[in-house]
């Protein structure tokens, strides 16, 4: 079974951008930890980022029309709180939807407490730093079984 893990805009900056908030882990080295996290639950991973919302969209509705996930987990970085596109793309989707958040929105600024993905996931994990990935695919480990 194949989880796709997007990311969002500045998640290529991980592990330099702002480590007091989240974290001194790369991209490169959490899709590490998905791929071995992924293995050890028996599924397979497709890990991408894009900093354009048009790109992230696309492979969103690649995903509807291929069928090839049994899951989505979206880090939406800055899109999550205005991001229309992507919440009509993912409207699209027939499979679970985990949003993801190293750090928890709801804790910070303001403009970070509305989520346009929120309404359409099945799940959200937030707060977890990096280790949230891992979270969110033992999570959608849980879905998928039951």
């Amino acid at each position: 079974m194949n989880i796709l893990i997007l990311n969002g805009p500045n998640l290529n900056m991980l592990g330099i951008r702002e480590p007091e908030i989240y974290g001194a882990k790369t991209l490169d080295e959490i899709e590490a930890d998905c791929l071995e996290k992924a293995q050890s639950l028996g599924f397979a991973v497709d890990f991408r980022q894009s900093n354009h919302e048009g790109e992230l969209v696309d492979w969103i509705q690649d995903a509807a029309i291929n069928m090839d996930f049994k899951a989505l987990i979206i880090n939406a970085g800055a899109y999550t709180h205005t991001s229309v596109a992507l919440h009509d793309a993912l409207k699209i989707l027939d499979i679970p939807i985990i949003e993801l958040h190293i750090t928890d929105p709801k804790k910070r600024e303001k403009f970070r407490h509305i989520s346009y993905i929120e309404p359409l996931a099945t799940d959200t994990i937030s707060g977890h730093g990096p280790q949230g990935y891992c979270v969110a695919l033992e999570r959608c480990a849980e879905i998928l079984k039951s």
